[in-house]
């Protein structure tokens, strides 16, 4: 919208409306509460429309009124305001929800599917009795991504479950002082590990353990378990601390393990 690009041009169009509505007698603090702005923005924008020859001031305090040419840069302005937002109707008008998910079959457009989540990932398959269900938009063989518009229902959804292994830092050891068998029975069964830390990462290639994350595993953690998958987290001493507390803060179930060796 070009009438409206620099900073403050919306305001300073208001207050020239405002002036050209209540012309000749105007008051600043009017203006103001009807803007919702301070009386002195109200005074430092009529400075401006009158600098620029939008504005002329009468003989008394409160006396204004918008010249030829501000009526002209007043009607400019509301055209282009109009256009756009005739542009934002129109666009709403035809705007659809879209939501992704994976065909897990052929699908055609029109189908009536239902969604469900399997190992974190969304699914969407011909409805038969799902409870969250939507409208294919456009065909998709099975594994491609499809386009889904009309969702309703609620997708069934249980949280995973968060197993932190806490290691000792290298000043204990590292992953030499770690109990590497015990993290191989907790890594068994687990839908995705994560690692924080370097001694993490040592332990992890010791026991070749496939890593799904290793950058911002918190955030990577809370998520899959927020999708229903189980996790386990290998983290070095006092690192466990930070992923905890957003688990906490989540209500995720989590358990704490350490397989630090204790010296005899």
């Amino acid at each position: 919208m070009k009438a409206f690009r620099k900073k403050g041009e919306l305001t300073r169009f208001q207050v020239l409306s405002e002036i050209a509505w209540r012309q000749p007698y105007v008051r600043q603090r009017d203006i103001a509460d009807e803007l919702g702005i301070t009386v002195q923005a109200v005074s430092e924008n009529i400075k401006s429309l009158i600098a620029e020859g939008l504005v002329e001031a009468g003989s008394g305090r409160s006396h204004y009124k918008i010249t030829r040419r501000g009526g002209e840069k007043l009607k400019s302005a509301a055209v282009s305001l109009r256009q756009y937002a005739d542009e934002v109707l129109e666009y709403m008008s035809s705007y659809k929800s879209i939501w992704p998910a994976i065909a897990w079959e052929d699908l055609n457009a029109g189908d009536e599917v239902e969604l469900f989540m399997d190992d974190g990932v969304l699914y969407a398959r011909r409805r038969t009795n799902g409870e969250a269900h939507a409208t294919v938009m456009k065909s998709a063989s099975e594994g491609e991504d499809v386009a889904l518009t009309e969702l309703s229902g609620t997708i069934p959804l249980q949280r995973g479950k968060v197993t932190i292994a806490v290691l000792p830092g290298i000043s204990e050891g590292g992953s030499g002082a770690a109990d590497l068998e015990r993290i191989r029975e907790l890594a068994h069964g687990q839908d995705r590990i994560g690692i924080m830390g370097t001694v993490s990462r040592a332990a992890a290639t010791r026991l070749n353990l496939n890593v799904d994350f290793e950058f911002a595993t918190p955030h990577a953690a809370l998520a899959a378990a927020k999708r229903g998958l189980n996790v386990l987290v290998l983290a070095v001493g006092k690192m466990s601390r930070s992923i905890t507390k957003k688990l906490e803060d989540e209500g995720i179930e989590y358990s704490v393990e350490d397989v630090r060796v204790k010296g005899e």
